[in-house]
């Protein structure tokens, strides 16, 4: 870790070389997506997925302009965000709510809300810190008995409940498509999640932005893009196999 060197595919690199090389080629296929759909390559977010890696590499994506930072494990979040200096991070696994005071005060955002009960407790908590968090709303719409967060059909019928909380802020909604052989298979999962967002907004008061889709990952986010994330995690397209030697 001290030399900055990894090894990769059986050769010695640097870390910073590696992953500049990758940064360039993502941002080329990022911005090919939003050429296709209309939109600018300003209004997709990368959030370099660090679960695999530790606090060396993920330094190394801040320092080359990736500020955003996903963590799965709360734990692995609170301590690489105590050595990691200049990132913001976003909280994209599963919370238990007896996690969400310690890591409340770490993170930009919280993707993985599935749960009315982790929404009450984030809002209690976040009252309680003086704070308000900022949340998506994590929504099943691969339809998988293994994936966690709301049944698509439930979403519109939070809204009373999201009105009354005044410690969140719900900036949108989060998806995982469902692993398949080729991209083109998760948009229906996608499109579903932007149309549930277009339901919700005018349910919810506006401090509600609902301004955010999360949805894409290395193995789909270019289709994502094209139906309207906004926010994608990237973990193994920009840092496998990036092991210190």
């Amino acid at each position: 870790h001290r030399t900055g060197f990894v090894r990769y595919h059986g050769f010695m690199g640097n870390i910073r070389d590696i992953l500049a090389h990758r940064l360039a080629e993502l941002r080329d296929r990022i911005a090919s997506a939003c050429s296709r759909a209309g939109r600018e390559p300003q209004s997709v977010t990368l959030v370099g997925v660090t679960k695999t890696v530790g606090p060396e590499v993920a330094q190394a994506l801040v320092d080359l302009g990736v500020p955003d930072l996903g963590e799965n494990r709360p734990q692995e979040l609170w301590r690489k965000a105590a050595l990691v200096t200049g990132g913001q991070w976003h909280a994209i696994g599963h919370l238990q709510r007896n996690k969400v005071e310690r890591t409340l005060p770490l993170v930009s955002l919280i993707h993985s809300c599935d749960s009315l009960r982790l929404l009450e407790a984030i809002d209690a908590e976040a009252v309680r810190q003086g704070t308000t968090a900022r949340v998506l709303l994590e929504v099943n719409c691969s339809g998988e008995d293994a994936k966690q967060g709301f049944e698509p059909a439930e979403v519109p019928t939070l809204a009373n409940r999201l009105n009354s909380m005044d410690g969140i802020r719900v900036e949108g909604l989060m998806t995982m498509a469902a692993l398949a052989s080729h991209p083109e298979e998760a948009r229906p999962a996608f499109r579903k999640l932007a149309t549930l967002a277009r339901e919700l907004k005018p349910l919810v008061d506006p401090r509600h932005a609902l301004g955010h889709l999360s949805m894409g990952m290395s193995n789909d986010f270019e289709v994502a893009i094209e139906e309207g994330a906004t926010l994608i995690r990237l973990g193994t397209i920009l840092v496998g196999g990036l092991e210190a030697a």
